[in-house]
């Protein structure tokens, strides 16, 4: 005679895809937070281990380690978009988003720099991912800028966001936001609140 499991014996139900959104954005965030703390090439065990998975699903979602990078970056930018694109942002909202996400992520400030690393290494297609995330950013920040804004010529928000991106040091991110607003105070621009996009 078959038994059958009485009713608070069942298992909860697969969660399928919803757990697996879920682990994903939990591993990109933790991806942001280990690589601010021990840099881009801290273990992928430590990601896994801060989003509260296994690795075999760090592994599912990410191959390898700049999979992880990858999606990090893309949700950094992804969220500039969104502040710049929200109903009644200005240009300072979205700075003030832009320069959240230069304090938490070292590979964002890189993300920036990618231009330069291009002309110095001589390897333009390495760095073509780089590139198109960097120019998502820049014109998610001038469709906001306002006509007339001080760095409204060709390459001046470009050369700013990268000025700033380079002021960007400090081992908490107390110290960091501090030197992302001093150095735009210097350039004369003000900032929104330095924090992440909630949309």
């Amino acid at each position: 005679m078959t038994q059958h499991p009485r009713p608070d014996e069942r298992r909860s139900p697969n969660p399928g895809p919803k757990a697996a959104a879920r682990n994903r954005a939990a591993l990109i965030a933790a991806a942001r937070e280990i690589y601010a703390e021990a840099g881009l090439n801290a273990p992928l065990s430590a990601i896994a281990r801060r989003a509260g998975v296994g690795q075999g699903v760090l592994y599912r979602h990410f191959p390898d380690r700049a999979a992880v990078a990858a999606a990090v970056l893309e949700e950094n930018v992804r969220q500039v978009e969104q502040a710049a694109a929200a109903e009644g942002a200005t240009f300072e909202d979205a700075l003030g988003v832009l320069s959240w996400h230069l304090t938490e992520s070292s590979a964002f400030i890189s993300l920036l720099h990618a231009d330069e690393a291009d002309r110095r290494s001589g390897t333009s297609a390495t760095h073509a991912y780089a590139r198109a995330l960097s120019e998502r950013v820049e014109r998610a920040l001038r469709d906001r800028l306002p006509p007339g804004h001080r760095l409204a010529a060709a390459d001046d928000l470009t050369l700013a966001v990268a000025m700033v991106s380079g002021a960007v040091i400090g081992p908490t991110h107390e110290e960091r936001t501090a030197r992302v607003l001093a150095a735009w105070r210097l350039l004369g621009v003000e900032v929104g609140p330095v924090r992440p996009f909630e949309g």
